[in-house]
């Protein structure tokens, strides 16, 4: 395979010519999945695809909908100006109010199953085909670690969902009835463990394909997440002997230059060259709502950013960060000016989060930097996506040795995180003591990277935070253009489980989750 990935979306039904024979359902120049999964150059560029894939599914609007702004780490600017649907409905999602008509809803639930879609046409026509042995597991191995990767975030956003492990041939196969949570579990575990068998280790600079590392961080999460801690231990062990480190500074993680680096376990890929269409363009959603934003980005955008100010950095999360938490600045910005988003605001100057106490006579947002790199054209950006990082190996390796009640191993790979940030070593090795400091530390570390609200579940005190932060936000903005609702910001128990969208509903005949209507 390339040495970088440049991605691109084959049309493998899509290209036909005309025939005389309307019942020719595939003329000979055509593609179709039975003439294109012949070599290993086809099923390489079918990889690609898949890989292409997942950008839709981990880094679009619905990933930090989702993962941050459904958490306490972020709120919103409320956009009085700009009404579209999709707005109001990302609004109603940071109040706790989806439904299954949403548009994020459905989107997340199609680019999740559209991957694994493409990876089931891979895997199902692999075994016809004369491939090499070293590359046919390859490319099952990348395959089955893709398809895993899928099923564990529409596990835990949507519970049990229709489990789909062949290639939809034919209308009678693509809709199946929702089957148990244990069930797709079981088909996660045994799709990133048969990846970890398969795959190669990493070798550095890596290229931005599946690695027997990525395959690891996969099952060793998936293990963290049903409690089954000594099924991880050996999981995240073994990769600390794989060749990761940690970059020296939390500045540089993201520097377009450290793509792919020692500290990648697995992160999706960008380029912002034109006409290609791969550009990463996310984090123009998080900068302030202005007119102007070239005192952030270096240059004059040729529209405005009224689809923005999404992801806002909450007061309670800034004030979490310790003193001297390297991790803050390179992470959270200040804008400061005048006049109010979205109507006229207009930076005047930028400033770090820390100890920030806005004058009386200026305005003030904050907005996430730690995805913003140096680049030219607006919503067109180089940088990566990390699905997982090293820091989170060692975290993840701290939580499980405190988890086994061996909290005092779990020190070194906890200070390890906490060194690199400027931060002092912990000593602590009391195991509930530990275990906050732990969760804590993952919030910091992993910010805006869509793992907050999913790390929120697992800990089992959702339902504490969150109704907690409804009560903060409703007294803070709750007068405020008069946008929350009545029932804004209430957290129920039911509300754990994103709903079913409607579509699923009503084509598949699936059951709808506790709480929504059908």
């Amino acid at each position: 395979m390339k040495k970088h990935i440049i991605i691109f979306v084959i049309g493998l039904m899509g290209i036909t010519s005309c025939s005389d024979d309307f019942l020719d359902l595939a003329p000979e120049n055509s593609i179709t999945s039975g003439s294109f999964y012949q070599t290993q150059a086809d099923f390489e560029q079918a990889l690609i695809a898949t890989y292409a894939n997942l950008r839709g599914g981990f880094n679009a609007t619905h990933s930090w909908v989702y993962g941050e702004q459904r958490s306490d780490n972020c709120h919103l600017t409320f956009n009085s100006v700009n009404r579209p649907a999709f707005i109001v409905d990302i609004e109603l999602a940071d109040q706790f109010l989806d439904l299954p008509s949403f548009g994020n809803v459905g989107a997340k639930w199609n680019s999740l199953y559209g991957t694994i879609s493409s990876a089931n046409f891979i895997l199902s026509r692999i075994d016809a085909a004369e491939l090499d042995q070293n590359a046919r597991n390859s490319i099952v191995g990348q395959a089955k670690f893709i398809r895993a990767l899928c099923y564990f975030d529409l596990v835990r956003y949507y519970g049990g969902v229709p489990l789909h492990t062949e290639a939809v041939e034919n209308p009678d196969d693509a809709f199946l009835p929702r089957t148990s949570v244990e069930e797709v579990y079981n088909l996660i575990l045994s799709d990133a463990t048969e990846a970890v068998d398969l795959l190669d280790p990493p070798t550095f600079p890596q290229d931005g394909f599946a690695t027997k590392s990525s395959a690891r961080m996969l099952l060793g999460t998936v293990y963290l997440t049903l409690k089954r801690y000594s099924d991880a231990l050996p999981v995240f062990e073994a990769i600390t002997s794989a060749g990761h480190n940690l970059l020296p500074t939390p500045s540089e993680i993201y520097e377009l230059a450290n793509k792919n680096s020692v500290e990648s376990i697995f992160e999706l890929q960008y380029l912002s060259t034109p006409g290609l269409g791969q550009a990463n363009t996310i984090p123009w959603a998080f900068l302030p709502m202005t007119d102007d934003l070239s005192p952030i980005v270096g240059f004059t955008p040729s529209s405005s950013a009224l689809n923005a100010g999404w992801c806002v950095p909450t007061d309670e999360m800034v004030a979490s960060y310790e003193p001297g938490d390297l991790r803050l600045d390179a992470t959270i910005g200040v804008a400061e000016g005048t006049g109010t988003a979205p109507i006229d605001f207009v930076i005047e100057s930028l400033h770090s989060p820390a100890g920030y106490t806005t004058p009386a006579d200026k305005t003030a947002y904050r907005y996430v930097k730690k995805f913003l790199q140096p680049h030219s054209v607006a919503n067109q950006q180089d940088d990566n996506f990390p699905i997982f990082r090293y820091a989170e190996t060692l975290l993840s390796l701290a939580e499980t040795l405190n988890e086994l009640n061996r909290p005092g191993e779990a020190l070194p790979y906890l200070n390890q995180v906490r060194s690199r940030a400027g931060l002092p070593d912990v000593a602590e090795t009391d195991q509930s003591a530990l275990r906050g400091i732990i969760a804590q530390e993952r919030r910091i570390e992993l910010a805006f990277e869509n793992k907050r609200y999913l790390d929120l579940v697992r800990y089992g005190n959702v339902m504490e935070v969150l109704k907690n932060y409804g009560i903060e936000i409703r007294a803070q903005f709750g007068n405020i253009g008069n946008y929350i609702l009545t029932d804004g910001y209430n957290f129920t128990q039911d509300k754990i489980l994103l709903p079913i969208p409607e579509r699923a509903i009503r084509i598949g005949n699936l059951e709808q989750n506790p709480g929504y209507p059908n």
